[in-house]
């Protein structure tokens, strides 16, 4: 054990000495690169302090929690936006405090290019380390010996998970159990009951024990925690709601009870949730007063001269925390009674001439960034529904109202995945449903940006379902 957490320093210390050296070498090479003019003469005279400064700001910033990489389990999108959040913190640190210094005044080029060449550098240089430790750790190194205690559908399901990605580096040695179980994998070994977990331990390196036995098996599992807790091994109780809850769970406490909680939301947290929202009132304000007038006035004027009517749809839909509020859309319809009722189909005779044009380019939800700017919605997130769908769907589909946990978007996970236009089938509003519900439990702030990346994507190329 005291080896795995060595080694483990040893990572995280070369990690921080090649963000140094990145930090450094892209700071002296831009400095170098300006003129003094640009620079202004204090700063540019000043490159061994800002040197020291830059450097104590770096190990402010990234040195307890700013790197991710060296876990087992970290998915590359982890890794990109741990970067991202700690190198956004260390230009705000570093920026404040050398004008506060008084180093003249910044040059704001200087900055921008210096911090997006460190940036794009940092994240390949920590991906391409990330592919090198898991290449080390497929060929065995670096490994974790791992024991497991029970033999229940959620202990089965753990070895899966622990050894089917041998980049992970778990090396697991077998299982106890009452009985041997024929659902374990034959290179999996049956090594006794749980009353001898204790004996065994005391002969065998292994450095975690995760336990799925029920609490009827008391006697066996004290044993075995306090062993654990006098040994520096890592001791892991697995749940058994797993065998009734097929889904991911967050332990909580509430005083020093433990509660598992079914659902937790990224968004649930203030600073995401203000991050995102910020997002939406820059993106929606630049949108609205630069690219949404030119758009405004010829797809207004094409509206008023292909059919008679205002130029703008409105429909009040579901929002977050099921509120209703009126959402805003180009009319591509005639002015019709089934509006509010009726979903568009394939080929609807209320569209008009100009509508087949703007539904498959989804023109016709740009005046939603109102709806963005006024809070109603964000630019991402589960497409607002009918208040007629929320009433008919919440009953035939399980879990249906999950989907307003969050604010309704412009775009989604569900759509860029295929699920948008017409839901002619019960199983189609179930897939979008349940796509959405995975957004809104995996929100990153990079996640957002794939998805608008994809829908722009797919409006210039057409929406097959869009009608």
């Amino acid at each position: 054990m005291k080896q795995v957490l060595r080694f483990n320093k040893v990572i995280k210390s070369i990690i921080i000495a090649g963000d140094l050296c990145i930090l450094n070498a892209v700071f002296i090479t831009v400095y170098y690169m300006m003129n003094i003019t640009t620079l202004g003469i204090t700063f540019a005279n000043s490159l061994p302090q800002l040197s020291v400064l830059l450097n104590l700001v770096y190990l402010l910033c990234n040195y307890s929690k700013g790197i991710v990489l060296h876990r087992r389990l970290v998915r590359p999108d982890h890794i990109i936006m741990r970067a991202v959040r700690n190198t956004f913190f260390h230009a705000v640190v570093f920026i404040s405090l050398i004008s506060l210094a008084d180093f003249g005044n910044l040059s704001a080029r200087f900055f921008v290019l210096f911090y997006s060449c460190f940036l794009i550098i940092l994240i390949a240089y920590r991906l391409l380390f990330r592919h090198l430790l898991k290449s080390y750790r497929r060929r065995g190194g670096n490994s974790r010996t791992v024991v497991l205690v029970g033999n229940g559908e959620n202990m089965i399901e753990l070895h899966h998970e622990l050894t089917d990605d041998p980049t992970s580096g778990f090396n697991v040695i077998g299982y106890f159990a009452d009985t041997y179980s024929t659902h374990y994998p034959d290179t999996c070994r049956y090594l006794g009951q749980p009353a001898e977990v204790v004996p065994y331990l005391e002969h065998n390196n292994t450095e975690h024990v995760y336990c799925g036995l029920t609490s009827s098996h008391s006697k066996e599992i004290v044993p075995i925690i306090n062993y654990c807790e006098n040994h520096l091994i890592h001791f892991y109780s697995v749940p058994n709601v797993r065998n009734y809850l097929k889904r991911r769970m967050h332990l909580e406490l509430i005083g020093n009870v433990p509660v598992l909680d079914i659902r937790q939301e990224p968004l649930a947290q203030p600073e995401n949730r203000l991050a995102k929202r910020l997002f939406d009132i820059v993106f929606s304000l630049l949108f609205l007063c630069t690219i949404f007038p030119i758009i405004f006035i010829i797809i207004g004027l094409a509206i008023k001269i292909t059919s008679p009517g205002p130029i703008f749809f409105k429909q009040k839909r579901s929002g977050e925390e099921n509120k209703e509020f009126w959402c805003y859309k180009f009319r591509s319809m005639r002015v019709n009674k089934d509006s509010d009722k009726v979903q568009a189909t394939l080929n609807d005779p209320r569209k008009t001439r100009l509508g087949n044009f703007m539904r498959k380019t989804s023109i016709d939800e740009l005046p939603q960034f109102i709806n963005v700017l006024l809070g109603d919605m964000s630019v991402v997130g589960p497409r607002p529904h009918m208040l007629k769908h929320t009433e008919e769907y919440s009953k035939l589909i399980d879990k249906y109202m999950v989907r307003h946990l969050v604010k309704p978007g412009i775009t989604g996970w569900a759509q860029i995945n295929g699920f948008r236009g017409e839901t002619k089938e019960l199983w189609q509003m179930e897939g979008r449903v349940e796509r959405d519900i995975w957004y809104l439990e995996h929100w990153t702030f990079m996640l957002d940006l794939y998805i608008i990346y994809k829908t722009v994507r797919n409006a210039i190329r057409g929406e097959k379902e869009a009608y």
